[in-house]
C-alpha cells in the first residue's frame, strides 16, 4: 500500500538473455533507466555468454558493479525462479525463437508481467521474422525513426498490431572529447558477409591500409574469443585470413568503447559499431566493394554519406554521416525516445486489469514442432524424449520447406528461416546448410 507522500517502489525488471550481442543491448538499455530494480538472467543455450563475454557486454553498467544481480540459469528454472521474483517488466533479450520461447514460460505465470522485447542495433531493413516471433510482446523496441516506421509498415502489411517504441541506441553515447587515436578500427561481423571470397578480399583491405603507414594500427576488432560463441556463428574468421600479416595489423577482443579510444576512424560494412564511433565523434567508412545488398544489411547507409570504397580505406578518408540521414537513423533527438514513458504506462494498464496478457500463439505444427522449437534454441541442454525425435522428424521437412519459401522470396529473409539457424548444434547443420544466408534477429 502506497501513503500519501511516501515514493512508490520501484518497479522490478528482469532482463533474460544468452547471447552476447543481445545481452549487451538489455543491460545497456536498462542501464538508462533510473531508480528500478534489476536482475539480469542468462539462460544456459548453446549462445550463451562466456564469463569474459559476459563480462564485456555489462561493463560501465549497474550490473558491472552487482555481480548478485547476474545469475546464470537453466531453462527448466526459468518460470519457477519469475513465479517467485514476480517482476513488473520482463525484457526479452535474445534472438527471434528464443524470445518466443521464453514468451511460453511467461505464460505460464499467474501475475502477469509486461514484456518487452527489441532488436539490438541497426535493423534495417525490417524482417518479418523479427516481427512475428515477438508479436506476443507488449513492447518492442527499435532504435530510429526509420526502424519505428519501417516496422509499424511491416505490421501492416501482415495485419499484426504489434507496439513499437523508439529509444536510443543504449550503447552509442555521445563523447564531449574530441578523438585523437590513430588506429583504423575495423568492426568484424560473423555473417557479413557470408561469401569466403569476399571476406578474403577484406582481409586484404585491411593488409594493404596497414602495409600503407607501418607507423599506425589496423586494429581487427572480434566479438568473441576462439572457442566462445557469438549470436551468429562465423565462417571464414579474420583470425585465419589474416595469418601472417604486418605486424601493425592487430586483433583485438575488448569491449568496443575501448576499441573506439584509440581510433582515428572505424570500418566496416554494416556493423551497429558504426553508430556507436559516429556517437563517440570517430568518423566512419561503410566498405560497399561489394555493391549496397540485402544480404549485406548496409542499405541502411544510402544516402548517409558513409559509403566508401578500399581506395577510401586505405588513405583513411573516413566521414561524417549526411546530417539529415542522421535525424532518421540512430541520432534522433533524445526527448523523441519515450520507450520508458511507454513501459510504465503499460504497467499501470495491466495493474488497473486494462492490459489483456499477449500470449504466445500455438505452434501450428502441434506439439512435434513445439518440441523441435525447444530443441533448436536450446540444443543439448534440451534434456526432453520430445526435442531429441522432433530435430530427427522434423528438421528434414523444415529445411525442405525453408528451402521453397526462400526461392519463392530469396531477398526477404522469413519467420520459419529466423528459427532455422539457432545453435552451434550438430542437429541444427542440415537447417543452416538450407538457411546460412538468413539474417536472424
Amino acid at each position: 500500500m502506497t501513503f500519501p507522500g511516501s515514493r512508490p517502489p520501484r518497479l522490478r525488471v528482469v532482463v533474460i538473455g544468452d547471447a552476447d550481442s543481445f545481452v549487451k543491448w538489455a543491460a545497456h538499455l536498462i542501464d538508462q533507466v533510473d531508480d528500478i530494480s534489476q536482475h539480469l538472467l542468462l539462460v544456459h543455450t548453446p549462445l550463451v555468454v562466456s564469463d569474459a563475454q559476459r563480462d564485456a557486454a555489462v561493463a560501465g553498467t549497474r550490473f558491472a558493479d552487482r555481480p548478485a544481480s547476474i545469475t546464470r540459469i537453466p531453462f527448466d528454472d526459468v518460470a519457477d525462479w519469475l513465479a517467485r521474483d514476480t517482476p513488473d517488466i520482463i525484457v526479452l533479450a535474445g534472438r527471434a525463437p528464443f524470445v518466443r520461447l521464453l514468451g511460453r514460460e511467461i505464460d505460464r505465470l499467474t501475475r502477469r508481467p509486461i514484456v518487452v522485447s527489441g532488436l539490438p542495433g541497426m535493423s534495417i531493413p525490417a524482417l518479418r521474422g523479427a516481427l512475428e516471433y515477438r508479436r506476443h510482446c507488449d513492447l518492442v523496441v527499435v532504435h530510429s525513426h526509420r526502424e519505428v516506421t519501417a516496422y509499424a509498415r511491416l505490421g501492416r502489411a501482415l495485419g499484426l498490431t504489434v507496439p513499437v517504441a523508439l529509444a536510443t541506441l543504449p550503447f552509442a553515447k555521445p563523447s564531449r572529447a574530441a578523438s585523437t587515436g590513430s588506429d583504423l578500427v575495423f568492426a568484424a561481423q560473423a555473417l557479413v558477409p557470408a561469401d569466403r571470397a569476399e571476406r578474403r578480399r577484406i582481409a586484404e583491405i585491411l593488409r594493404l591500409a596497414a602495409v600503407a603507414d607501418p607507423s599506425r594500427r589496423v586494429v581487427v576488432k572480434l566479438r568473441s574469443r576462439p572457442g566462445e560463441v557469438e549470436a551468429h556463428q562465423e565462417r571464414d574468421g579474420y583470425t585465419d585470413l589474416l595469418e601472417n600479416a604486418p605486424e601493425n595489423l592487430v586483433f583485438s577482443f575488448a569491449p568496443m568503447a575501448e576499441a573506439l579510444a584509440t581510433a582515428e576512424g572505424l570500418v566496416t560494412v554494416s556493423s551497429t559499431a558504426a553508430v556507436e564511433a559516429l556517437a563517440a565523434g570517430i568518423p566512419v567508412i561503410a566498405l560497399d566493394d561489394f555493391g549496397v545488398r540485402p544480404d549485406l544489411l548496409n542499405r541502411v547507409f544510402e544516402r548517409s554519406g558513409l559509403l566508401g570504397g578500399v581506395d577510401d580505406v586505405v588513405a583513411r578518408r573516413f566521414r561524417h554521416p549526411d546530417p539529415q540521414w542522421a535525424a532518421a537513423n540512430y541520432f534522433h533527438d533524445s526527448r523523441d525516445s519515450r520507450w520508458w514513458e511507454q513501459v510504465r504506462a503499460l504497467v499501470a494498464q495491466r495493474r488497473r486489469g486494462a492490459l489483456p496478457a499477449r500470449t504466445v500463439p500455438a505452434p501450428r505444427g502441434g506439439a512435434l514442432h513445439a518440441a523441435w522449437h525447444r530443441r533448436m534454441v536450446l540444443g543439448d541442454a534440451d534434456r526432453t524424449l520430445s526435442g531429441r525425435i522432433a530435430a530427427v522428424v522434423v528438421t528434414p521437412a523444415i529445411a525442405a520447406l525453408a528451402a521453397l519459401k526462400r526461392r519463392r522470396r530469396p531477398a526477404v529473409p522469413d519467420a520459419l528461416a529466423a528459427d532455422f539457424t539457432l545453435a552451434p548444434s550438430p542437429l541444427a547443420e542440415p537447417v543452416r546448410r538450407h538457411a546460412a544466408s538468413a539474417s536472424i534477429r
